[in-house]
């Protein structure tokens, strides 16, 4: 009986080594491009016939602008809500268990508008100031032009408990 134990266990070493092997070389296998159903390359100009050549270089000129329309362009150059915007004091602290990160800081606005829907990035390093990781946070309270905000303790996720310093920074804001 311990001879056909033996048996079984060895055929189902076997078989499991098989079934790894197998499984390994079909992922590891070159998958195929689509590089081989593409020519290698166009012909040349010099082969190509004297008609087609002048309609492939008048398709790849860029077309001249329009005076008007080049002036209206150069007049209205969007600024970003983000050019006015800042963290201008910030600090944080551990939340829950100590893996929550609540981020204490003041935004100023000295945009001519107030703005919305700030997202911020927060990165997490440890004391030696090895990165450990990146969190982000959008804050749908709205910041009134030519003012200041302070959020306190604002959950930004969970962070590893390593963590020791924290650097936040503004990544997107919309006009209201």
């Amino acid at each position: 009986m311990t001879r056909r134990a033996r048996s079984i266990a060895g055929f189902g070493a076997g078989f499991a080594a098989v079934v790894i092997a197998g499984s390994l070389a079909w992922v590891m296998w070159p998958t195929l491009s689509d590089a081989e159903d593409k020519p290698a390359s166009e012909p040349s100009a010099a082969a190509r016939p004297a008609e087609e050549t002048a309609r492939v270089t008048q398709a790849a000129a860029p077309a001249l602008p329009d005076p008007a329309q080049a002036a209206t362009t150069a007049a209205v150059p969007e600024a970003s809500p983000l050019d006015g915007l800042k963290i201008s004091s910030q600090s944080w602290r551990r939340g829950g268990l100590g893996s929550k990160a609540l981020i204490t800081f003041t935004l100023r606005n000295g945009n001519d508008y107030a703005v919305k829907d700030i997202e911020i990035a927060c990165a997490f390093a440890r004391r030696d100031g090895s990165h450990l990781t990146d969190r982000r946070r959008v804050i749908g309270q709205p910041v009134e032009m030519k003012s200041r905000k302070t959020f306190t303790r604002l959950h930004v996720g969970f962070v590893n408990v390593n963590a020791d310093k924290a650097k936040c920074a503004l990544v997107a804001a919309s006009r209201v």
